[in-house]
């Protein structure tokens, strides 16, 4: 069943591009991920499906509800950690989420409680006294709090040292397998690889992908490190082959192609080293861009 179904989906702020024609979907008890550079249209796509903006054109459903005319029946079951988190400056921790407790129809105490003990948060300080790595622990555990059925990550990780991180993607991970579908907005590539099975790349408010992160990284090109004695860049004049680069008597390139002809190319070598490898999501990011 799709949690998220967007179509078409496009936004314009004014004479300035947000999104435009943006479709994908997202399958229950999936994670996610959706990267692309600050710019690109990720926050845009998120609050057009939290009905925070209304679209251009275009159309989201969500829990198979359009977001639109369903939106504050549809954000009910839903958790957001925004990227950039605001509060008021004068309350407590605890009295803030206990305030955001009481928005939903569930005590959310035990959880307010567990959550805050994993992201070790200190309940009884003031959010003036918070540094931005705490006050996005505070939006943690507030998106999480009423047990969501769908939750909204963008750019969840800035502002936590590593530690932290580490805890947050065991907990994002332990939701998830609960049944939560996640959707994981992110410019940092390794994360999203971590994390997520799945992944749209935006681009300039398009989508220029939607791939298994596996098929991503098998159907891309290969890494190939070649080390021979008195070996020429030329040897490697074939196609398919690209980003040819020589270091210390090393060869290395890109490769898109039956991996054979490289093989048959490099048999009559004298080698002291070969590798192939699959590129890093980082690697086919910078791909998409170029």
């Amino acid at each position: 069943m799709s949690i998220i179904e967007v179509t078409n989906l496009t936004k314009f702020y004014g004479k300035s591009r947000g999104i435009v024609d943006v479709s994908f979907s997202e399958e229950e008890g999936e994670i996610f991920g959706f990267i692309g550079p600050n710019g690109a249209g990720k926050s845009t796509t998120i609050r057009l499906l939290l009905s925070l903006i209304h679209p251009t054109s275009g159309s989201a459903k969500v829990f198979g509800k359009d977001v639109v005319t369903h939106g504050p029946e549809i954000r009910r079951d839903i958790g957001y950690l925004p990227s950039e988190v605001y509060y008021y400056e004068g309350m407590k921790v605890i009295d803030l989420l206990k305030y955001s407790a009481s928005f939903y129809d569930c005590d959310c105490t035990q959880r307010l409680h567990d959550l805050s003990e994993i992201m070790e948060l200190e309940l009884n300080r003031r959010i003036s006294d918070l540094s931005y790595g705490n006050k996005k622990k505070v939006g943690i555990v507030q998106g999480l709090l009423h047990s969501p059925k769908l939750l909204f990550l963008d750019e969840p990780t800035a502002g936590l040292d590593p530690l932290m991180q580490r805890k947050f993607f065991n907990l994002i991970r332990e939701e998830n397998a609960r049944g939560v579908t996640v959707f994981f907005s992110s410019h940092i590539l390794g994360e999203v690889q971590r994390l997520c099975t799945r992944v749209g790349i935006i681009r300039e408010g398009k989508i220029v992908e939607i791939s298994n992160i596996r098929a991503l990284q098998q159907n891309n090109y290969k890494k190939v490190s070649v080390t021979a004695e008195g070996l020429e860049p030329a040897a490697f004049d074939l196609p398919g082959v690209t980003n040819v680069q020589t270091e210390n008597g090393t060869v290395n390139f890109f490769f898109k192609g039956d991996i054979n002809a490289v093989l048959q190319r490099i048999s009559g070598m004298q080698l002291s080293d070969v590798t192939i490898e699959e590129p890093t999501l980082e690697e086919i990011f910078m791909h998409y861009y170029e």
